[in-house]
């Protein structure tokens, strides 16, 4: 989800990322500006009001996952909804069967629907002749009524059977029964993409239609869902790839077996020598063969810097989790990404045997898929 995406920080527990089609609808959303009198905030303000409809809807299904006891790990904001990843396999597996499955899918559309009723309520309560069903549905000049119809575009485009979409779930679902998980994932995108590019196709169609101001309006809003659908297809494609890799992967397979280690009473000298010689980053303090605590390259450093020399065991980290090497990777990656620590030790029978950390995850991966690979050819 990190690709092409940047940061919100954590909300209720769950990383919270915008993807970059969010900055080239503000790019659409500033050209669409391009009329007399018409100041460039309306512009931003039609992207933020985008982005509001789709933080709402999110929040509903963030409650309605909490309920059923699904957790959620990150949400990646696009313009026409959220991509979610899940805090463990078994979150996973419950928010895709039975009730939950159905509650949490149509939560967002009916979230959508509610808001935008509401909004409207609210806007012909206090202003009877304000034009909410006028035309242009969404334009910079007429921001309230652009709020409600943002809510009810966003309603009628989950209701399409194209995966990541709400509906397109249900449908991945019924796939997964009839045909098994891995066609279901085949069939799913590919019934996606066709959505998106048909959808894309008709809106290049509609924009050739002369002097019809519906299809004008239409056309453009096509274009622009065709390829979200499109891209979110892909995205949730490599997503669903990615965790089906690392929850097979254990960490007995791409753990560190070579590394070194520091004493609680090496002194910080020492210990800043040892990492000039070394690859790592962060190191295990060991007493004995007792891992009692983690301590990395930059806080040596600026201990020294700070305080001078001192012993290990004064700034070691005693906040580390163990792991175990027949854990999955999947859930390894969980606690590094969650910021708990940026070092995993493995142990076995009170041991340290091996480290996971990013530092050596990437390599590791790719030369596991390597070994993999050289494996089945043999």
């Amino acid at each position: 989800m990190r690709g092409w995406s940047f940061p919100l920080g954590r909300w209720f527990g769950v990383h919270i990322r915008v993807h970059v089609l969010f900055a080239l609808l503000l790019l659409i959303c500033v050209v669409s500006t391009d009329l007399p009198g018409l100041p460039l905030w309306r512009g931003l303000m039609l992207c933020g009001l985008l982005f509001v409809c789709v933080v709402l809807r999110e929040i509903v299904r963030l409650v309605a996952a909490s309920y059923y006891g699904v957790h959620l790990r990150s949400i990646l904001l696009l313009p026409i909804g959220g991509l979610v990843s899940y805090a463990s396999p078994d979150s996973a597996e419950r928010a895709q069967t039975g009730r939950a499955q159905t509650v949490i899918a149509i939560s967002g559309p009916v979230a959508s629907l509610v808001f935008g009723a509401i909004f409207a309520g609210l806007i012909l309560g206090a202003a009877p002749q304000a034009p909410v069903f006028a035309r242009p549905w969404v334009t910079p000049e007429h921001l309230l009524r652009s709020l409600v119809w943002l809510n009810a575009g966003l309603f009628a485009v989950h209701l399409l059977p194209a995966y990541p979409l709400d509906m397109g779930r249900l449908v991945r679902a019924y796939y997964i029964r009839t045909q098994g998980a891995t066609q279901a994932a085949k069939s799913a995108s590919q019934l996606s993409q066709v959505i998106g590019a048909t959808a894309m196709v008709i809106g290049l169609v509609l924009l050739a239609v002369p002097n019809v101001s519906l299809t004008e309006e239409i056309s453009p809003w096509l274009i622009m869902g065709g390829f979200f659908i499109f891209i979110g297809t892909q995205l949730e494609d490599q997503g669903v790839m990615v965790q089906s890799i690392v929850d097979t992967v254990r960490m007995k397979d791409v753990m560190l077996t070579e590394f070194s280690t520091l004493s609680p009473s090496d002194t910080l000298s020492d210990a800043l020598h040892k990492a000039i010689h070394s690859l790592q980053d962060d190191f295990p303090v060991v007493r004995g063969q007792n891992l009692i605590g983690v301590v990395s390259k930059q806080s040596i450093v600026q201990a020294l810097r700070q305080d001078g020399d001192s012993y290990v065991q004064s700034i070691m980290s005693r906040g580390f989790q163990l792991a175990q090497p027949d854990d999955s990777l999947g859930l390894v990656i969980r606690r590094i990404d969650s910021g708990r620590m940026p070092l995993i030790p493995v142990a076995e029978h009170g041991r340290i045997v091996g480290i996971v950390s990013l530092q050596n995850l990437r390599t590791g991966m790719m030369l596991l898929a390597e070994h993999r690979r050289l494996q089945r050819e043999q």
